[in-house]
């Protein structure tokens, strides 16, 4: 008797509140469960994480890297203490920026220690790249042996790290739930009927709203079954021409032709007057095959009809 081999499982870690996850071989610790702390080696060095869910391996036979070990108590109180010292880190690094000239313009964002302290990360945000490696050395003496890197970010990023609320009243989407940031285009907010004003389709981090991304794909597929603006139809109130078009009530603004007026349509009452007329004027060309008058015997333009018994 043959059994079913069983699926393997890898753990989803994740090392920040909201941040992405990353998977690792569990299989030395079958006993860890969803909220355990982990401690894992990242390519940024020894790391704790938190199991947030299990998922199948993939089938590649990619290689996972495996958890170290569960986290100790003694691992959670270090974390606590290293991050009680990131504030005093962070001032001490806006310090030292102060000595360098091309940190005028830039905000020093945040500073991050790994849970036992060995590595600082600092971020800080600017307009332009700046270079600073002088910086990182200045402070890797400083703080020794603790390793230190200075690292530049992106606005959208410095949103996340400082959260508060948006443009919606509500908390920040970037800090609450978004682990990843898609790509975000001004065409989205066209398709949506969203206005350009700047006020009205930027964030708070200055860039376009992230928000723009999440009902997209809806209004594409909506759109493609609706007329365009300015089409010909044919409604129950008479001919019309599309003066809007509102994808997610399935529905067009018509103004009429034989009177003035608007009227609201849905879709399924819509006849696409300009798609008949040329299918009727298609209709009434002579057949290819067959002569001068109306084709009649099913053949497509340009095909040898089948010839019948007699």
């Amino acid at each position: 008797m043959t059994f079913p081999e069983l699926t393997r499982m890898v753990a989803g870690v994740r090392f920040s509140k909201v941040g992405k996850l990353y998977h690792f071989d569990h299989m030395a610790f079958p006993e860890v469960q969803i909220g355990d702390f982990v401690i894992v080696e990242t390519v940024r060095g020894r790391q704790m994480g938190q199991i947030m869910g299990f998922t199948p391996a993939e089938e590649s036979g990619r290689d996972y890297k495996p958890i170290l070990r569960p986290a100790t108590p003694r691992d959670l109180v270090l974390r606590q203490h290293w991050q009680g010292r990131e504030t005093e880190a962070l001032e001490t690094a806006r310090d030292k920026a102060r000595q360098f000239g091309q940190f005028d313009r830039a905000k020093f964002v945040a500073a991050q220690y790994n849970y036992d302290g060995t590595l600082l990360t600092i971020m800080f945000s600017a307009e332009d790249k700046v270079n600073a490696q002088r910086l990182q050395n200045d402070l890797n003496r400083f703080f020794s042996p603790t390793q230190v890197e200075v690292r530049q970010i992106g606005p959208r990023d410095v949103a996340k790290l400082l959260g508060g609320y948006g443009a919606c009243g509500e908390l920040r989407c970037c800090s609450t739930f978004l682990t990843d940031f898609s790509p975000i285009s001004i065409k989205m907010a066209k398709a949506q009927g969203i206005s350009l004003n700047p006020t009205e389709i930027t964030g708070m981090c200055g860039r376009l709203r992230c928000c723009l991304v999440y009902e997209y794909e809806q209004y594409v597929a909506a759109r493609q079954k609706l007329p365009k603006k300015n089409k010909r139809v044919g409604t129950p109130f008479g001919e019309g021409k599309v003066i809007d078009v509102h994808p997610l009530q399935d529905a067009v603004t018509v103004v009429l032709l034989n009177e003035e007026g608007r009227r609201y349509v849905q879709r399924e009452d819509l006849v696409p007057l300009d798609e008949l007329e040329a299918l009727a004027k298609k209709a009434k060309e002579p057949c290819a095959i067959h002569g001068d008058g109306p084709c009649d015997c099913g053949a497509k333009p340009g095909k040898q009809a089948e010839p019948t018994e007699e």
